[in-house]
């Protein structure tokens, strides 16, 4: 159950910044502004409609929410198997997630496809050093973080035993206990409809720069919440950082004649996928990112690799229809860390949540909660999350 104890904490106070808390909007029924309706935006604008706040949100997309990093994301909650190309504190947010998530979708208006079997990651013969390299990574982040499920080592028949359709297919794999996965279409549509339920709709096609929107609290009082993602860039205020994007690749297929109960990742040393798969045998296959914020369509080559490697899986792929080929880029700080920023009090900067923002938004909602509501984040600190604000010098990750 999420920790909602932070609702009645005092607010606990850095020496010297008494006068910054004093300036920040008083909470209650206190009018918010949050600029972004991609995931981040919807999730802070629905749980404080749902609080009782008055809330409008901009965003400078079209209304079927595509131009969102969001909208194409496989949506994964795998803190486990991303501990091996990630931070441990990125590992502890996906973590908190995995017991956010199911309270969160329950007070949406529309179901959502949520499921929680675990990961299963498996290898090509060929590929076994590589499988070593990925163990070794995981065996380290246990040995950080006792108290993750450990890995299940497989064999031929117990992968066929979890995926019947791999079966003689692979001979040996790893089973990642307790992850889980959500359709990221479904959550942003539900969170749309049950803000549209509570009289908020979406103002879609209005761009307000963050000047702007400190013009307006500066006349209307309240909070200001930049949800925008690459939308802020060029306006996020950490000094020394900038904000980039990373491009990621997706493939939307249907393939009838392919039946997988979780999330499985093939491992490679140059070309690693995931296969996510949703309702009506709609799969979400994706692999690497690139460091490039270039958004035109796929390339040939890579649609190659994605769709030959997928096809490696299970050859049922094969005969399957391409619903879509999406490009997006996931925006990305520094350190490809999340972060959240008080450019002053009551204007709170969300972002950097590059290729893990499913896996940890749930954990920026309830830090930035908590620092509305009490002035300070126990949470943030907990999970080491940056959250940089003028009352506190820094909680940094």
């Amino acid at each position: 159950m999420p920790d909602k104890t932070f609702l009645a904490r005092a607010p606990v106070l850095a020496p010297g910044h008494e006068q910054s808390l004093a300036a920040r909007p008083p909470l209650a029924r206190t009018p918010v502004l949050v600029l972004g309706a991609g995931l981040m935006g919807r999730l802070l604008a629905v749980t404080l409609t749902q609080a009782g706040h008055p809330v409008r949100i901009l965003d400078a997309g079209p209304p079927d929410g595509s131009g969102a990093a969001a909208w194409v994301a496989a949506a994964m909650l795998a803190p486990l198997a991303e501990s091996a190309i990630t931070e441990l504190n990125v590992v502890a947010m996906g973590q908190y997630a995995l017991g956010r998530w199911p309270s969160l979708i329950a007070g949406l208006r529309r179901p959502v496809f949520f499921q929680q079997n675990g990961t299963l990651i498996l290898w090509h013969r060929q590929d076994a050093p590589e499988a070593r390299r990925f163990g070794g990574l995981l065996a380290a982040t246990g040995q950080a973080m006792p108290e993750l499920p450990q890995p299940l080592t497989l064999d031929g028949e117990g992968i066929a035993g979890l995926e019947p359709a791999l079966a003689r297919r692979f001979h040996e794999g790893l089973y990642l206990p307790g992850e889980a996965q959500l359709d990221n279409r479904q959550l942003l549509g539900a969170l749309t409809e049950t803000l549209g339920d509570l009289g908020v709709a979406i103002e879609w096609h209005t761009a307000l720069s963050l000047e702007q929107a400190l013009d307006l609290q500066d006349r209307q009082g309240g909070w200001v919440l930049d949800c925008r993602g690459l939308g802020s860039q060029g306006e996020w205020r950490a000094p020394g950082q900038t904000l980039r994007g990373v491009r990621g690749e997706v493939a939307r297929v249907q393939a009838p004649d392919v039946t997988l109960h979780r999330p499985t990742r093939l491992l490679h040393p140059r070309y690693p996928l995931y296969i996510a798969p949703k309702e009506d045998h709609v799969f979400v296959i994706g692999a690497t990112e690139i460091e490039t914020d270039d958004l035109s369509p796929a390339s040939v080559r890579s649609t190659l690799e994605l769709l030959s490697a997928a096809y490696a899986v299970h050859p049922g792929f094969g005969e399957g229809r391409i619903l879509e080929l999406a490009t997006r880029c996931r925006p990305t700080l520094p350190d490809n860390l999340p972060a959240v920023w008080e450019v002053r009090p009551g204007v709170l900067q969300i972002n950097g949540l590059y290729r893990h923002g499913f896996m940890i938004a749930p954990a920026l909602l309830d830090a930035v909660l908590e620092w509305m509501h009490a002035g300070q984040t126990t949470l943030a600190a907990r999970l080491r999350l940056s959250f940089h604000t003028a009352a506190t010098a820094a909680v940094t990750g």
